[in-house]
């Protein structure tokens, strides 16, 4: 079942994020269950979102790359959410219906 994963990065900066993401971004875009990721600043707050095929798909990722990589200080929050629906481009669906 796929899921969106909704993370809150307080004290991240642009800078760390970009730093990280230049490592793990050949990683994700390989990595089994991956279906896109995005991050944005909200208020001063770094928020990460990702949809994975599955919890599992996520949450390995996350304990095998990120976690082990996250800058002193850096304690994400994630929250992962089981979609009903996820539409893909070139006419790859994911449905729960």
């Amino acid at each position: 079942m796929a899921v969106l994963v909704a993370v809150e990065v307080p004290g991240q900066t642009p800078e760390g994020y970009d730093a990280m993401l230049k490592g793990l971004e050949p990683l994700i875009r390989s990595a089994p269950g991956f279906i896109c990721h995005s991050a944005y600043s909200d208020n001063g707050t770094w928020r990460v979102l990702e949809m994975w095929e599955s919890n599992q798909a996520a949450t390995d990722f996350f304990s095998r790359y990120v976690h082990p990589n996250l800058p002193p200080g850096i304690k994400p929050r994630r929250e992962l959410h089981e979609l009903h629906s996820c539409v893909l481009p070139s006419g790859r669906m994911r449905s729960n219906a």
